[in-house]
């Protein structure tokens, strides 16, 4: 992963490079010295061109039959340099090859090796499962956050790669491929393929594997969405409902849905919505909501979420911050990041 541990990261730079170029120069050789093969001996031994086609392809081949053969002296000394020019051209190609599937071999090996490694060395990150439509616009939104992505198709690897995401290629029904993208470190897992069964079965091996996971699920339809709760699903989301809402509230709010866009983290010119978790011993554990301006923090907390209890939407001025709370506060970034601050986490995007 580009940055972070990709395939191509520690490989010696020969490997980087796939003699392409120099394999279809050899193929032209020849195909060229068969073609000067085949009317070199039709005119020398005035012969048919299909019997001196295949007169030269015995030579260039050094295979020899022996049924057919050149006859006249101009035949055999164009043989003599049709043999030292062709088999010095088969063998550049046949190396060639031989390297071009080595090489090849040996970077796809030593890159799966290396993404093996990268993984085993974090926690804490996200895994989807399924890097289509939908898994890919999961992933755009985890912004800072390390991510593993899990699909069966190869050729979206470089695309994720791009994006700098790990990823491993499989099937996030095989409980090896899930134990190789670190589930029992991980913070969260996202069944994001468009099969409700799948996502099931996923979310099932999950839960099974990893009991503290949070499990967030793509459903297609209401039996999909019952059944994923039931497996174990943290949380549900079916795209045709979002999608649905979104429109209908675009046409009967439309306030509140430029209000949403412009609060998507990282992307809004000036108001995010971002959500901070204060840690043990913070400057602010224990000060109240009227306390954050005079700190220089001038946003409004609209949630708190502590512990087991539930979400506190609009909390009053005299609530008091404790250590592990996760604040849902709107403002500008800088006011944001210095709430960051004094939460003791990392900065916001």
């Amino acid at each position: 992963m580009p940055g972070r541990g990709g395939s191509g990261n520690g490989l010696p730079s020969l490997l980087r490079f796939l003699p392409r170029e120099r394999l279809v120069t050899g193929a032209l050789v020849l195909l060229g010295l068969a073609a000067i093969g085949t009317f070199g001996f039709a005119i020398t031994d005035d012969i048919p061109l299909f019997d001196a086609f295949y007169l030269t392809i015995t030579t260039l081949s050094t295979v020899g039959y022996g049924d057919i053969v050149p006859v006249t002296t101009a035949a055999r000394a164009f043989s003599v340099g049709l043999i030292i020019l062709g088999v010095g051209a088969a063998l550049y190609t046949i190396g060639t090859f031989a390297e071009f599937l080595i090489a090849g071999r040996i970077r796809e090996i030593l890159g799966r090796r290396s993404m093996k490694r990268a993984i085993d060395s974090i926690s804490g990150h996200i895994i989807i499962c399924g890097y289509g439509r939908f898994g890919r616009a999961v992933s755009e939104r985890m912004i800072g956050a390390q991510v593993v992505v899990i699909d069966q198709d190869a050729s979206v690897q470089p695309e994720c790669e791009a994006d700098g995401h790990f990823f491993l290629h499989g099937s996030a029904l095989d409980d090896a491929v899930l134990a190789a993208a670190g589930l029992d470190r991980a913070l969260a897992l996202v069944a994001a393929t468009p099969s409700d069964s799948d996502n099931v079965f996923i979310a099932l091996s999950a839960r099974e594997a990893n009991p503290e996971i949070s499990i967030h699920s793509r459903a297609e339809t209401p039996a999909g969405i019952r059944r994923l709760k039931l497996s174990g699903a943290t949380q549900v989301i079916s795209p045709h409902q979002i999608g649905g809402q979104r429109i209908a509230n675009a046409i009967l709010r439309p306030g509140v849905v430029e209000f949403l866009e412009l609060s998507t983290p990282g992307h809004g010119p000036e108001i995010d919505l971002e959500e901070v978790v204060l840690v043990a011993g913070a400057s602010v554990e224990n000060a109240s909501l009227r306390e954050l301006p005079e700190r220089d923090v001038r946003v409004s907390v609209v949630a708190i979420k502590r512990g087991d209890e539930p979400l506190r939407l609009s909390p009053g001025p005299t609530d008091v911050l404790r250590a592990g709370d996760r604040v849902v506060a709107v403002g500008d970034r800088e006011n944001l990041r210095r709430l960051a601050a004094l939460a003791g986490t990392e900065e916001v995007s």
